[in-house]
């Protein structure tokens, strides 16, 4: 029988990985999941009912199963539907494995405090790539202060996209403290978590350091790999009708917890709390955050990215950063236009330039600089892909500075002329 196992990467060696031991008792395993799930699911009668099921399950020998892996498996396979994040693991134990410095703080300084990412796209649309929302406290800030310069490097973005395609989740303080950067004191958008041991939500812990960002376009991607807490994000921003959802539909798992041991080597995950939104009266448990703008996660960021450049058109800080913002969404839709059929008219040497043909598309070379791809924008003019895509090239037809071997045949010969976007000065 073939089987996955999903483990997060540890210090520990893993080629010598020991294989699952033997259960001696495996009801007594399902006594344990069960006993865990009745103390501490967050719904004290919807608790008794999913106990109840695990041990009528147990009693009929449905997990009579002395393998550790197989037994966690069949386990799951009977909580997972009552709840997005029930599963039980199978956790074998790290020999040698050295201590976790600070609480695991440590190994989040490594990962770049989840936030791996951080660009500024051509027209002044800001990008923060999110991997994990990293938990921060009173004695290691490190978190906070990742975020805070995160923010602060796009903060003279004319709009912002937060990108959790693949962050699955991570701390509610983080969740509450990149939420306030788009709203004022005092609004009341923020999630409630409700459980036995009492509630609390999901407010901001401190004022933001980088200032808020209250009218800025803000877009938010999401995939069915962007999960909890992450998922509290985006679900929080449209709730309220501040950020446009763009992707696929998210995970659905809107109810946090905790793992709980219930053998030597495994563990159940247990939901300890539910989120309720006070806009919409409910949380993503099952649904998922729904995207307003449906597309495919590969194209999600550049159908974001010409939705922010259109959204920055709308109301440009001045007639410069409008100028930029439309070069910008000129050369992002020409990625996808149609190249002219005539390619070999605008091949040839143009002084210290030369324009050649590679792949169906013109590039422009010069000395040894990188090659620039041309994309085509209509009656002779290119925007330039990459890294120049506030320039444009014109090609004026009957001049006679081209030198090829087409010029004799051709009489109108294109003219290389480079053109820049008006930059706007430092203040």
């Amino acid at each position: 029988m073939k089987r996955l196992i999903l483990a997060s990467v540890a210090l520990a060696a893993l080629a010598a990985a020991p294989a699952a031991a033997q259960v001696a008792e495996p009801r007594a395993v399902a006594e344990n999941v069960a006993a865990a799930i009745e103390e501490n699911f967050f719904d004290e009668a919807r608790a008794h009912t999913i106990a109840a099921e695990v041990r009528a399950a147990a009693a009929a020998g449905r997990y009579d199963i002395t393998n550790e892996v197989d037994l966690a498996a069949a386990l799951t396979a009977t909580l997972h539907p009552h709840d997005g994040h029930f599963r039980v693991e199978y956790r074998p134990p790290q020999p040698n494995a050295p201590a976790r410095p600070n609480g695991g703080f440590g190994n989040d300084a490594r990962a770049a405090y989840g936030i791996p990412n951080v660009t500024m796209y051509p027209g002044g649309i800001g990008v923060v790539d999110f991997r994990l929302l990293a938990d921060f406290d009173p004695d290691h800030f490190q978190a906070k202060y990742a975020l805070d310069a995160a923010f602060t490097m796009v903060h003279g973005s004319q709009a912002l996209i937060l990108d959790l395609r693949d962050c699955a989740g991570g701390s509610p303080t983080m969740v509450g403290y990149i939420v306030g950067h788009f709203f004022p004191d005092g609004a009341n958008v923020y999630n409630t978590f409700h459980s036995r041991r009492g509630d609390q939500d999901e407010s901001p812990p401190e004022q933001p350091a980088s200032g808020r960002r209250l009218d800025t376009p803000l877009f938010v991607l999401t995939s069915g790999r962007t999960g909890s807490a992450c998922e509290s994000v985006a679900y929080t921003l449209q709730a309220a009708g501040r950020a446009t959802i763009v992707g696929e539909a998210s995970a659905g798992g809107a109810n946090p917890g905790g793992l709980l041991p219930v053998g030597d080597n495994l563990a159940v995950f247990v939901s300890f709390g539910t989120p309720v939104n006070p806009i919409t009266g409910r949380n993503w448990e099952g649904a998922g955050v729904q995207p307003n703008v449906v597309v495919p996660v590969a194209e999600a960021l550049t159908r974001a990215r010409t939705l922010a450049l259109q959204a920055a058109l709308r109301a440009p800080a001045d007639e410069s950063a409008g100028r930029e913002a439309q070069w910008a969404l000129d050369s992002l839709t020409a990625e996808s236009a149609a190249y002219p059929r005539n390619l070999r008219d605008y091949a040839g040497d143009y002084g210290a330039r030369s324009i050649a043909i590679e792949n169906h598309r013109l590039v422009l070379r010069r000395d040894r600089r990188p090659a620039l791809v041309l994309l085509p924008l209509g009656q002779d003019q290119f925007a330039v892909s990459g890294a120049a895509p506030l320039q444009r090239v014109t090609f004026e037809r009957g001049a006679s500075h081209r030198h090829d071997a087409h010029a004799r045949r051709r009489p109108r010969i294109p003219r290389f002329a480079r053109q820049l976007a008006p930059r706007r000065r430092a203040r």
